[in-house]
């Protein structure tokens, strides 16, 4: 295994790291394109998006749970590359619909269903395979520059989008994420590390599996607090996702190339918070990042409904350059927390009961934002989304973390440290 210093060198890594490169930069080009498909190809309304949104990640609430459990027994590379491959198919099915002229909102919301029920497997394999394959120092490094690929695909997936979208149009670019998926398959598919199963024998009844994982979630006095500001974040962020594409084409009256141009250049701010990231937890101590980052994403939020005011695409870009800068700074640094702290054998169940309350709440957030936005309109509808997302940040906020240097790992027994403003972190 290699030092800390030299996780480019580590080909295993450099393997996950490439497929999670290629996938998330086709998927941000979906992330636009289909909501933008929906609107000006189907004429969706503020209720239609809202169920699209919601089924998308309908799956984390309904099989969550128990997809942890599966992934704990099952080998995590074959579920990556499963994954990968379910939703090529899903995807590549709407281009080939449109070319038939046959597409209709009934096939968005299922290929939305399909390919979000892979990605929960696909999410909990990749979150509970990066510590197999790196040592336990690199980690924290791990996820910093898994983080800057998705940073680098939502710069450049919505600004491709913005420039190809009248060129080509939207299935043609979603064709594009179909071929992303196939070619990080065939990247996860050349890892060479042994892939370890648990003993079948060693297998318990699957409700008491689940039962351990959500156990270690709810019980840690640190974990729980990230794990209700993340569930709150995501209501939250849902209610506005769901409305989004709506309010900047209709609302705002922003173009199709617009709306890619000002995703691309405001996610230039999750660039930066991902190869940054690590070394803010340095300085101000992991603790301390994590409510500090999210209260600077709830308030960079403001500005989304504020853009109706005047000035749309400044705000926008903006907001949306602090809020990704802050969003993936909160992720780096708690998703290494949870990776530190759980025993191996338990990380396919932890990351799947995490998922299911910080997820599970998105579908419920997704419907929300399409009913309020039918009822109140949609302008309202994002000021009550940016209330929710202030009050996601209170749980860490009002916690020990705001003291805290060092956080636990798995040695420590699930202790919380006595805060310690002023001590450095070993190696810092």
């Amino acid at each position: 295994m290699t030092s800390p210093r030299s996780l480019w060198r580590h080909r295993d890594f450099r393997q996950l790291w490439a497929a999670e490169t290629v996938s998330q930069i086709g998927s941000q080009v979906t992330l636009v394109a289909l909501p933008l498909l929906a609107v000006t190809l189907l004429d969706a309304n503020a209720f239609q998006m809202g169920v699209l949104t919601s089924l998308s990640t309908l799956a984390f609430l309904v099989v969550g749970l128990p997809a942890g459990a599966w992934v704990d027994r099952w080998r995590r590379k074959r579920v990556l590359v499963t994954g990968d491959l379910v939703r090529a198919v899903a995807i590549g099915s709407l281009p080939v619909a449109t070319a038939l002229d046959v597409l209709t909102l009934g096939q968005l919301y299922v290929v939305a269903l399909v390919a979000g029920t892979a990605t929960v497997f696909f999410d909990v394999g990749h979150q509970s395979y990066l510590p197999s394959l790196v040592e336990r120092a690199q980690i924290v490094d791990g996820n910093s520059k898994l983080e800057a690929s998705r940073a680098v695909a939502q710069v450049a997936g919505p600004g491709i989008t913005g420039v190809l979208i009248r060129v080509l149009g939207a299935p043609a670019l979603i064709a594009v994420d179909a071929v992303s998926f196939v070619l990080s398959a065939l990247f996860i598919g050349r890892i060479g590390t042994p892939d370890v199963v648990p003993d079948r024998a060693a297998r318990r009844p699957l409700r008491t599996e689940i039962a351990e994982g959500l156990s270690f979630v709810v019980h840690h006095p640190l974990l729980r607090r990230m794990v209700a500001c993340t569930g709150l974040a995501n209501l939250a962020g849902s209610f506005t996702g769901a409305l989004l594409v709506l309010y900047a084409v209709r609302e705002l009256g922003l173009s199709e190339s617009v709306v890619g141009l000002v995703f691309s250049a405001g996610a230039v701010g999750g660039l930066l918070g991902a190869v940054t990231a690590a070394r803010i937890a340095r300085v101000v101590g992991e603790g301390r990042t994590i409510p500090l980052a999210a209260l600077a994403s709830a308030t960079a939020g403001v500005t989304v409904p504020l853009a109706s005011l005047g000035a749309p695409v400044p705000l926008l870009l903006g907001g949306w350059f602090l809020e990704s800068f802050a969003v993936i700074v909160y992720n780096v640094t708690q998703v290494s927390f949870r990776q530190r702290l759980c025993p191996p054998g338990l990380l396919g169940r932890m990351n799947a009961s995490v998922r299911f309350i910080v997820f599970g709440t998105m579908p419920v957030g997704g419907f929300l934002g399409g009913v309020v936005g039918t009822w109140l309109g949609v302008v309202p509808a994002l000021w009550i989304a940016v209330s929710g997302a202030c009050l996601a940040a209170v749980p860490v906020l009002l916690s020990p973390l705001r003291g805290m240097r060092e956080l636990p790992d798995e040695w420590d027994g699930g202790r919380v440290p006595d805060a310690d403003p002023v001590a450095p972190r070993p190696g810092g």
